[in-house]
């Protein structure tokens, strides 16, 4: 298998700048009338470079492989058979040889790559005629992507390389970990600078200015447990949190999405909720498209264009038994039970009824007359999948504003904490603690990738809960027959999690391309 270096110099070698995207997201001349020299004169060129970031193959392998995989299964939310590399999330036995996580390596610093091309590009190449605002709005939307980046690779392995310029790895292609705390701090710094030069508004469905301050408090809040001591966080980075997730909040003029399932139907694509969603189109060959429906219980009769999803993904006992019977709004838009309808899947034939046990309905959108899209197929969803959205971010307020303390009553934590229970249709509460915080983020943000980054924050400042809470879990699937809640038997044998759990093995063929990923990470600034 190619490590990442190898890649990233055909890549080099091989391209230029303006990278795959879908025909309809990004209409652009042909390949080969286009080259750093002559295609970088205006403001919409800029425009027609950056769109190429937000889709198509750069993500394809990440959405596909490990979006739900390492977010959800991973974490016991969800739990998938058939698939070894799965079953190793699910049982905590995940080796440097580990497909999944090795796509999560790589499909990051593709990313990444992308990201520094564009960059440099418009920085070197760019006209003098194109104005300062909209060049720096340009590289602004390239370092918002490459700081979420780093902030995954962060989240998972840690220290891991900081690559600005890719060009100079043809030279030097050996380089070091950095320190963890110092991916951080470049995340922070790319979305420092995105967040001072992105517009407040994008109608094209891009990051905006509310997108970076938002993420920026995701970030600040995983930091301020890093190499803390006692259970306590950095109270400079809780307050950076709390500032940026409160700028959000109380000056966006965003707010959340009155019906929860609308968030994830292909009619409401970047609704104003979608602080940073993929920008997918139908059509399109393998890894260049939004898979998810691959992930489909259903059959034919709810997929695109009649070929069944391959991955029953289904919820964990865990996850189902986190669900009130209030709380069936959340439940019944991200997963499907036995005897669930659903008017708008399969809407030509009288809609569709879920005859199995359970499975995912979050991402499942239905057939091409569903969606008004007939070029779409199995591998090219039209769901603009949102990696941020404001509800995180009204939660992340709230945990940021309870910080060090044992629960908080604080108004205005209670505030956005509550905006998003009553959205579901949930009784408002007085007080909140971190396991109510966590628990809430849990059933919200299911199927979206994000309970292991919650469990990862956790760990940095209190490991022995984050251990206690997945060593606690019921890691299996279900059956109900005669709607009598029944454990399948196990994808595997799980051991027990240890803080080990939380940090992943360098992947195997990149520490063999590169042995200096062996050794100790080394500061950055």
């Amino acid at each position: 298998m190619r490590s990442i270096l190898d890649k990233i110099m055909a890549f080099l070698l091989a391209t230029i700048v303006i990278t795959g995207c879908s025909k309809s997201f990004l209409d652009r001349p042909p390949l080969s009338q286009i080259s750093a020299d002559n295609f970088y004169q205006t403001s919409n060129d800029l425009r027609l470079a950056t769109a190429a970031l937000y889709a198509g193959t750069p993500w394809g392998d990440w959405n596909y492989n490990c979006y739900l995989p390492v977010g959800d299964v991973l974490s016991g939310n969800m739990a998938v058979g058939y698939w070894g590399d799965a079953v190793q999330l699910n049982t905590f036995t995940v080796t440097g040889l580990n497909g999944i996580m090795v796509s999560n390596w790589k499909g990051m610093y593709t990313v990444i790559a992308h990201c520094n091309v564009t960059i440099n590009a418009i920085t070197q190449k760019a006209s003098a005629s194109i104005p300062d605002k909209d060049r720096n709005a340009a590289i602004a939307e390239a370092r918002f992507i490459r700081g979420f980046a780093y902030y995954n690779l962060a989240v998972l392995w840690g220290a891991v390389p900081i690559i600005e310029d890719n060009s100079k790895l043809i030279i030097s292609p050996l380089i070091n970990r950095i320190k963890t705390e110092d991916v951080y701090k470049f995340a922070i710094n790319d979305l420092t600078f995105a967040a001072g030069n992105l517009p407040p508004a994008d109608a094209a469905g891009r990051v905006t200015s509310w997108s970076a301050q938002g993420m920026l408090s995701k970030v600040y809040l995983t930091a301020a447990g890093l190499n803390q001591q006692g259970g306590t966080r950095d109270q400079a980075y809780l307050d950076s949190a709390r500032k940026y997730a409160g700028n959000v909040c109380k000056n966006s003029g965003l707010a959340l999405v009155a019906n929860y399932a609308n968030l994830f139907k292909s009619q409401f694509n970047d609704n104003p909720e979608s602080l940073f969603a993929l920008q997918w189109a139908p059509g399109g060959g393998w890894l260049e498209g939004n898979m998810l429906q691959i992930y489909s219980p259903g059959g034919t009769e709810i997929s695109a264009n009649g070929s069944a999803g391959w991955f029953n993904i289904r919820p964990t006992i865990d996850m189902y038994q986190l669900y009130t019977t209030k709380d069936s709004v959340r439940r019944k838009a991200t997963f499907m039970i036995n005897g669930d309808y659903y008017p708008e899947l399969n809407a030509a034939g009288g809609g569709y009824k879920f005859t199995g046990d359970c499975g995912l309905k979050k991402h499942i959108i239905g057939t091409n007359k569903d969606n008004n899209a007939p070029t779409m197929n199995l591998t090219s969803s039209t769901e603009h999948n949102a990696l941020l959205r404001l509800a995180d971010v009204y939660l992340i307020y709230a945990e940021a504003i309870l910080g060090n303390n044992g629960s908080t009553s604080d108004g205005e934590a209670l505030l956005y904490f509550n905006k998003v229970r009553e959205r579901a249709g949930i009784d408002p509460t007085t007080k909140i603690d971190i396991d109510t915080l966590i628990n809430e983020r849990r059933i919200e943000l299911a199927a979206e990738g994000q309970y292991w980054i919650d469990l990862v924050r956790l760990s940095y400042y209190n490991p022995a809960k984050a251990i206690s809470k997945l060593n606690g879990e019921k890691r299996v699937t279900f059956t109900l027959p005669n709607g009598v809640l029944t454990p399948a038997s196990p994808y595997g044998v799980i051991t027990p999690a240890t803080i080990q759990s939380f940090t992943f093995p360098i992947p195997s063929s990149e520490a063999t391309a590169n042995p200096k990923l062996l050794e100790a990470p080394v500061s950055y600034y």
